[in-house]
């Protein structure tokens, strides 16, 4: 299989495809575009975005061809030995996992726009790219030549993004003899002292935990974009990051972003990438690949994306605290915690995994996983006598898994846990994985192992901490964005998507809080604009238990105990 990449007006942002296949030997030939892209947990359907597409043989005469379904094709072959499809890519929007075309750059992510044949997915594809001459190409792929490149079969293929630009920015170091590679894209001043040393020390700590790397080269690709965005995809030999704004990129808050997903995505190249969930071996790009380990793949991810960092030095102790807390805080405000565990949640990313849905009903295999997977480190730890931990039952499962092209089920991640802590853990998987049980308990005592515990504080917003509503940020007249269920909002009747008009006769805009505040402890009134009419909300506050703030906190009197396990854990003194 052959594909060559062109385009004469990239302002229009059609990306000129064609895909050449050769020794075809059937009167029929089936070709398929994905459905979905790995990494993404929902279906993307990517012919919507063909505008043009025609079949030839190698002579250039016409074939018939006809669409069987929304992303597969039939063409009439018979007597044809070669087979070009023709056909062009709109790719008009940047993010970690689309294609991109401007005067600037080629951007593609080929499971995006790539065809395949079906029973010949594991042969070899060449991708040519016809290119302005100062053009350079960052991908994991191989190159045979000038912006000629090859990868073993269409599964690598799927999984190897490119960036071709002549703005592109370049470093690279090498980490344990394997070479990692630094490249942006878009409007920056990368700060390559600091990035380089940061990446160097995170890449050495996942290396000693993994132990060896699935790849003997990789890619960082970031793609920086003048507006406020975060988006990071995991490839074997590369990530896509996508980041903004351009000016924040070394400011402290941003930069620690950058490291935050730059660290998640790397772990990915074991977790996911190479230890995969048994319902992936190998992936199906026509349809949704069902699983119940999204708690694992993504949340074991969340986890150690930010503890690498940590307990490499990169972070320091109030930079991971931070980040731990945003999902303790996500977690214990959704009151769907109560509804659906982490294990449905991750079946049903499929159905509504990337947009709010409806209220209360799902949660989060990141926020809720990466608890679950520090919940497990610290049980492990616990029983152990810090002899073990939750690396080792990953590098269980990269050796006795990936490194044997084996898929890994549910039994066997829960089996590998209790192998390696020695005791049973099957009610602490009922109970939190495949069941709805307040996390708080069991959050408190694995806290206090490490000598920490967590600390509940009123939100500083007056209307979530006594009402139970939050509120759309930055929108003006305020828009409640979530109620909670049973609160003292949603005992009044406030509804999300409400417009909140005035409250005790004043009108609001940007200053809810500050009125809020103003009339403090009494009756409020708010007249809100819900559906096309008007009404009358009337809220009698509560003391404050709508909302809780969690944080993690250090106990002031740890014992000797205390001190050796949070010591063996962050690999820093108490």
């Amino acid at each position: 299989m052959k594909y060559i990449f062109s385009y004469q007006n990239p302002h229009r942002h059609f990306i000129d495809i064609e895909c050449v296949i050769p020794a075809v030997k059937s009167a029929k030939l089936l070709v398929q575009l994905p459905s979905w892209r790995p990494g993404r947990y929902e279906l993307g359907n990517f012919a919507k975005n063909i505008q043009k597409w025609e079949a030839f043989d190698e002579s250039g005469k016409k074939l018939k061809a006809k669409k069987l379904s929304k992303d597969s094709w039939e063409i009439d072959t018979k007597g044809v030995d070669e087979v070009h499809v023709r056909y062009n890519y709109y790719a008009s929007e940047i993010n970690a996992g689309s294609s991109y075309l401007d005067e600037k750059q080629l951007y593609v992510n080929p499971v995006n726009c790539c065809l395949y044949v079906p029973e010949r997915i594991a042969e070899a594809c060449e991708i040519e790219m016809q290119l302005p001459r100062d053009y350079m190409v960052a991908t994991g792929m191989k190159s045979t030549g000038k912006n000629i490149f090859v990868a073993k079969d269409f599964h690598e293929l799927a999984d190897s993004p490119f960036i071709a630009s002549n703005t592109l920015k370049h470093h690279e170091l090498v980490v344990s003899t394997i070479k990692f590679h630094l490249w942006f894209q878009g409007e920056c001043t990368p700060d390559w002292t600091k990035l380089l040393n940061d990446f160097y020390i995170f890449i050495k700590e996942q290396l000693l935990a993994m132990k060896t790397f699935p790849v003997n080269e990789y890619h960082f690709l970031f793609q920086i974009l003048p507006t406020r965005f975060y988006h990071g995809v995991e490839h074997l030999t590369s990530t896509i990051i996508t980041l903004g704004p351009t000016y924040n990129l070394m400011e402290s808050s941003l930069y620690n972003e950058l490291l935050g997903v730059s660290c998640h995505e790397l772990y990915h190249a074991w977790n996911i990438k190479s230890i995969r969930p048994i319902e992936m071996m190998p992936y199906d790009y026509t349809k949704e690949n069902y699983s119940r380990l999204g708690y694992v793949c993504e949340g074991v991810t969340t986890y150690y994306g930010d503890y690498f960092l940590f307990r490499s030095g990169v972070f320091n102790e109030q930079e991971y605290f931070k980040t731990f807390n945003e999902r303790m805080q996500k977690h214990f405000h959704n009151p769907a915690r109560f509804t659906m565990p982490v294990a449905d949640a991750s079946f049903d990313t499929w159905l509504d995994g990337y947009v709010p849905g409806i209220p209360a009903r799902k949660t989060s295999i990141y926020d809720e996983g990466c608890l679950i997977a520090f919940m497990t480190d610290m049980q492990i730890r616990r029983k152990t006598k810090n002899k073990k931990s939750l690396d080792d039952v990953m590098l269980a499962l990269y050796t006795g898994f990936a490194q044997k092209e084996k898929g890994y089920s549910e039994d066997d991640y829960m089996s590998t846990v209790e192998r390696i802590t020695g005791y049973s853990l099957t009610e602490f998987f009922m109970n939190y994985v495949y069941g709805t049980s307040d996390y708080e308990p069991m959050l408190q005592e694995q806290l206090a192992y490490i000598g920490c515990e967590l600390v509940k504080t009123k939100s500083k917003k007056y209307h979530e901490a006594h009402f139970g509503f939050k509120l759309h940020e930055g929108i003006v007249p305020p828009k409640v964005a979530m109620v909670y269920p049973d609160s003292v909002a949603d005992r009044a009747g406030l509804a999300i998507n409400d417009e909140i008009m005035s409250i005790n006769g004043h009108q609001v805009k940007a200053d809810m809080n500050e009125w809020e505040k103003y009339f403090a402890g009494g009756q409020t009134e708010l007249l809100v604009f819900s559906n096309g009419s008007i009404r009358n909300i009337k809220l009698i506050p509560s003391n404050g238990e709508h909302y809780i703030n969690y944080s993690i906190a250090k106990i002031k009197s740890p014992t000797t105990e205390q001190k050796q396990a949070y010591e063996f854990w962050a690999k820093r003194k108490f």
